[in-house]
C-alpha cells in the first residue's frame, strides 16, 4: 500500500535534484559574428545561449600582472580587477577550475601548492602538436584583414608619464621594458584548489585530467597574450577546446596615432571583433556576478546602434564604410544588418539594449512582430533617432500583404521623423540642396558648405509636422522645393534628425558626410566640434606603415609612386615562422640594398642572395624580415625567397611596405610574436 507514495516521493527528489544541477549550471550568452553573406565583409551579431557544467569549465586568468610597462594600461586593467576578482570566487565556487597564468613569474611561486598541483598534474597522454608555442594565426584568421597596427607595441602613455612611470618601475628595482614579477595582487589565489602555470603543456594536461571541455580567458592583452600565449583563445580553439573571451574584462595594446586612428577603447572593439568573427565567441563578466558588464570609467564614448536594410542604395555598404571612417574617436558602434535570406527578419538586434542612439536606413522591410516591438520599444523610451533616405518608410509594405507575425509600422514616418513621405521624382531630375535663413545656424550645418548637388532622386515630403524644423531644403527645376533635412521632437520626448539624402554620390560629398556626423553629436545632446577632420587621422610619414597586398609579381608596390619616395628609400617588411635555426637561412631578392632579420643586417654573399646570422633568428617564432631598395623602380618579379638547406619558399604575399631614411624601419620595438598581424604573416613561410 505504501509502494506508490514512495515511488511518487522518489520522482520528486529527481525532479528536485535535476533542478538543482540545471540551476548551478553555468548560463551563458555566447556573442559570434557570422558573415551576412559570403565574402560580404559584413556581419551579423549573434547570441547563442550555452549551459556549461562548472566541472567541465576553467577560467585562465592571463598575465594580470604586477606591473607592466605601460602605464595607460596598468590604470584600465586596476579598473576591473575587482570584477574579475569577483567573477573567479563566484566561479570557483560554483566548481570552476581556475587557473592563474602570470606569464614569466613562476619563479615567484616555487612554493606555493597551487604552482606545485600544476606541476605535478601527470602530463596529458596526447599533448597537441606546438601546444608549447606561441600561436599567430589559426586557419580561419587566414582571410582575415587584421583591424589595428600594433607594430609600435601599442604603448599609448604621454611620454613624459610614460618617463615618469619608468623610473618608477626602476627605483622598485624592476626592469621597465618588463616590470612583472607576480599576478597582480587584486586577484586572490586559492591555495587549496587553484592552479598556477604559464606553461602550454602543463596547462592542457590540467585540463584534460579533469575532463575540462570550456575555456574562458580574462585577461590582457587581447591581441597579444589572450590571443597567443600557449594557454591562449588560438591554442585552445584549434585543439578543440569550447574556449571563449570574457570580452569586457581585457583591454589591448593599442596606440590609436596607429591604423585605424581611433580611440583606444575603439580599437579594442576592433580586436573584440575579430575574436569573435574568427577565433572564438565572448561572454561577459554580468552573466556569472550579475550587474551589468563592466565599463571602462574614461570610456564616455555614446553607443551607436546603425540599423542597415535596403537594397536601392547600398547604405549597408555606404553607412557602415561612413561609419567605421568617422566614428570611431567618439563613438562606440555596433552594427545591424537585415537577414538576406529572410527579408522579415532583423538578426543582432541586442546591441539595441546599450545603445544612445539609432542610425536606422531600412526600405520597405516589416519584421517580425517581436523584434519590431523591440525597435519601437527603443524608440518610445525617448532615445535619439537619426534616419536617412528609406528610413521614411523602413517598415512600411507599399502594396501586398505581409505573413502571419509580421508586423509594420506605416505611421513611423508621422510619429519619429515628423515627415509625409508621399513618393520621388524622376530620377533624372538634377536637386540641389540649399539652406534656409531661419536655420542657417543650426549645429548640425557645422562645416556644411552649401549648396551642393544632390546625389540621388529628389522625395517628396510635405507637408512636415508643425514640430518639425526644416534644415535644407532641395531645389529643382519645374517642381516645388522640399526640404531634404530636419529635425523633430517626438511625442516621447525624443529627439530625431532626417534626410532625405543618402544616395552613393551622397557619401562622396563632404557636406553631407559632415552633416551626418555633427546630427550624431547633436542627438546625443553634446557640442558639435567646431573642426572636423573626415577621416580624423595623421598625415602619413616617413616610419607609417601601410599594409598593401602584393597583388602582382610584375608589379608588386601597387599604390608607391615616386613622388612618396622622393629621397628616401623603399622598405618593405614581412614577418615569417621560422622552425629551426641550426640551418643557414638565405635570402633571395633582386636589387635590394640590404636585407634585415629582426633588425641585424643580413651579409651579402651574391647578387640578390643575403645570408641571415643565426644568431638574429628566433627559433620556432616569428622572425621580421626587412628589405630596402634604393628606388621604387628597383623592386621587380616573383616575390622573395627564403632558401634553408634544399628547402625554398616564397615570402607573402602579403607585405607591409612605406619610404623611409632610417633603419628602424629594420626592427620592432618588441618581439616579433607580439606585433604580428595576421595578415602580415607570410602565409607560405616555413
Amino acid at each position: 500500500m505504501t509502494r506508490f507514495p514512495i515511488m511518487h516521493c522518489l520522482a520528486a527528489l529527481i525532479s528536485l535534484s535535476a533542478t538543482i544541477i540545471q540551476a548551478d549550471e553555468l548560463q551563458l550568452n555566447l556573442q559570434k559574428q557570422q558573415e551576412t553573406s559570403p565574402a560580404s565583409g559584413r556581419y551579423h551579431t549573434i547570441q547563442q545561449p550555452a549551459n556549461w557544467k562548472p566541472e567541465q569549465t576553467a577560467i585562465i586568468v592571463c598575465d594580470v600582472w604586477d606591473a607592466h610597462h605601460c602605464f595607460n594600461a596598468v590604470k584600465r586593467m586596476e579598473q576591473f580587477l575587482p570584477n574579475l576578482n569577483q567573477v573567479l570566487k563566484t566561479s570557483r565556487d560554483q566548481g570552476v577550475t581556475i587557473i592563474h597564468a602570470p606569464s614569466d613569474c613562476m619563479s615567484a611561486y616555487t612554493e606555493n601548492p597551487a604552482r606545485k598541483r600544476a606541476m605535478t598534474t601527470p602530463k596529458a597522454a596526447k599533448l597537441p602538436d606546438e601546444i608549447g608555442k606561441w600561436c599567430s594565426r589559426i586557419p580561419a584568421e587566414e582571410a582575415a584583414a587584421y583591424p589595428i597596427d600594433q607594430s609600435d607595441g601599442g604603448e599609448d602613455d604621454d611620454p613624459a608619464e610614460h618617463a615618469e612611470w619608468a623610473a618608477k618601475l626602476k627605483a622598485q628595482g624592476r626592469n621597465p621594458k618588463m616590470p612583472w614579477k607576480a599576478q597582480h595582487p587584486a586577484i586572490a589565489i586559492d591555495e587549496k584548489n587553484d592552479y598556477i602555470s604559464d606553461k602550454g603543456d602543463e596547462v592542457w594536461s590540467i585540463l584534460e585530467s579533469k575532463g575540462i571541455k570550456n575555456v574562458i580567458l580574462a585577461g590582457v592583452h587581447t591581441n597579444m597574450c589572450v590571443l597567443g600565449r600557449p594557454f591562449g583563445l588560438r591554442q585552445m580553439v584549434k585543439n578543440g577546446k569550447n574556449a571563449v573571451l570574457m570580452r569586457d574584462l581585457t583591454d589591448t595594446m593599442y596606440n590609436p596615432a596607429r591604423r585605424p586612428y581611433v580611440s583606444h577603447f575603439t580599437g579594442t572593439e576592433r580586436i573584440i571583433d575579430h575574436v569573435e568573427r574568427f577565433v572564438c565567441p565572448t561572454v561577459t563578466s554580468n552573466q556569472i556576478i550579475g550587474g551589468k558588464p563592466f565599463r571602462f570609467k574614461d570610456d564616455a564614448r555614446p553607443r551607436v546602434a546603425v540599423m542597415m536594410a535596403e537594397d536601392e542604395y547600398e547604405t549597408n555598404r555606404t553607412l557602415t564604410h561612413f561609419a567605421l571612417t568617422n566614428l570611431g574617436h567618439d563613438f562606440a558602434v555596433r552594427f545591424i544588418y537585415g537577414n538576406e535570406n529572410d527579408k522579415y527578419d532583423m538578426p543582432g538586434l541586442d546591441a539595441l539594449d546599450e545603445a544612445d542612439v539609432l542610425i536606422l536606413s531600412v526600405r520597405r522591410r516589416p519584421l517580425k512582430t517581436d523584434q519590431l516591438e523591440r525597435i519601437q520599444k527603443f524608440v518610445r523610451s525617448g532615445k535619439p533617432m537619426v534616419g536617412i533616405r528609406t528610413a521614411s518608410h523602413a517598415f512600411h509594405l507599399r502594396t501586398g500583404t505581409m505573413p502571419e507575425g509580421v508586423t509594420g509600422w506605416p505611421e513611423l514616418d508621422s510619429e519619429v521623423w515628423g515627415g509625409h513621405y508621399t513618393n520621388h521624382h524622376a530620377n533624372n531630375l538634377k536637386s540641389q540642396v540649399v539652406g534656409i535663413e531661419a536655420t542657417k545656424n543650426h549645429p548640425i550645418l557645422t562645416g556644411v558648405t552649401l549648396p551642393f548637388a544632390q546625389g540621388g532622386s529628389f522625395y517628396q515630403v510635405k507637408p512636415l509636422d508643425p514640430k518639425a524644423i526644416a534644415l535644407l531644403s532641395g531645389e529643382a527645376e519645374g517642381v516645388e522645393p522640399e526640404p531634404v533635412a530636419y529635425t523633430f521632437v517626438r511625442k516621447d520626448g525624443g529627439k530625431s534628425f532626417y534626410t532625405s539624402l543618402g544616395q552613393k554620390a551622397d557619401f562622396e560629398n563632404k557636406s553631407f558626410v559632415r552633416m551626418m556626423v555633427n546630427s550624431l553629436f547633436w542627438a546625443i545632446g553634446r557640442e558639435v566640434p567646431k573642426e572636423f577632420e573626415i577621416p580624423r587621422s595623421p598625415i602619413m610619414k616617413p616610419g607609417d606603415w601601410n599594409a598593401t597586398t602584393w597583388k602582382d609579381p610584375e608589379k608588386p608596390w601597387i599604390g608607391m609612386s615616386a613622388a612618396n619616395l622622393a629621397d628616401q628609400s623603399l622598405w618593405a617588411r614581412c614577418l615569417v615562422p621560422i622552425e629551426n635555426a641550426n640551418t643557414p637561412v638565405e635570402i633571395q631578392s633582386g636589387h635590394a640594398v640590404q636585407v634585415y632579420c629582426n633588425g641585424n643586417l643580413a651579409e651579402r654573399v651574391a647578387e640578390g642572395r643575403w645570408k641571415v646570422p643565426q644568431t638574429a633568428l628566433e627559433t620556432g617564432e616569428l622572425n621580421l624580415i626587412a628589405l630596402r631598395w634604393a628606388k621604387v623602380s628597383d623592386p621587380k618579379g616573383d616575390l622573395p625567397i627564403l632558401t634553408q638547406g634544399d628547402h625554398k619558399v616564397s615570402i607573402g604575399p602579403v607585405w607591409e611596405i612605406c619610404a623611409g631614411s632610417g633603419t628602424e624601419l629594420a626592427r620592432l620595438p618588441l618581439p616579433a610574436k607580439f606585433a604580428a598581424a595576421t595578415d602580415a604573416i607570410s602565409r607560405k613561410g616555413h
